[in-house]
């Protein structure tokens, strides 16, 4: 367990694989179908490329996300925070273990997606130093324009 802020990020567990893809199904793909299944889930938990981390509330996950690295980038695939548990820092806790790992690994660059008419996590992004690079017309399934955002954790750690 992990802490760089009050929040304790963890490494997600095989059975914590439902409760990530009911939150995304949830707060990600809601009017999009549901790609992102326990199974599917359940591979990236297992995948020694990709992080699926968590932050415990009790007897249930406040947010989670699912980061895949490569040689010289990270792509994050995945990211939500329980709805009644916003706006109190665990976005902020999850993206901040993330970004430390990524250097930690040598990796200078974030890549992730947003939903064009999703404002408010355009905003949490644009928050934390991410610049939105190109608009993509259908990405989300055919029927939704989206964001591709990047943060490049090199220039943002230089003083």
């Amino acid at each position: 367990m992990a802490r760089i802020t009050e929040f304790p990020v963890e490494i997600a567990r095989p059975t914590d694989a439902f409760r990530i893809a009911a939150m995304s199904r949830d707060y990600i793909e809601h009017g999009l179908g549901w790609k992102w299944t326990a199974a599917r889930v359940l591979k990236c938990i297992r995948e020694p490329a990709t992080n699926v981390i968590v932050i415990r509330e009790g007897a249930g996950l406040a947010g989670f996300a699912i980061m895949k690295y490569r040689d010289d980038e990270a792509h994050l695939l995945l990211f939500a925070v329980d709805t009644a548990r916003r706006r109190r820092g665990i976005g902020t806790a999850l993206l901040a273990w993330l970004e430390a790992t990524a250097l930690t690994a040598g990796i200078g660059v974030v890549y992730l997606e947003a939903r064009v008419r999703n404002s408010g996590a355009r905003e949490f992004y644009r928050s934390h130093g991410y610049a939105e690079v190109a608009r993509v017309a259908k990405m989300y399934r055919g029927v939704e324009d989206g964001m591709r955002i990047a943060k490049d954790l090199w220039a943002a750690a230089k003083p």
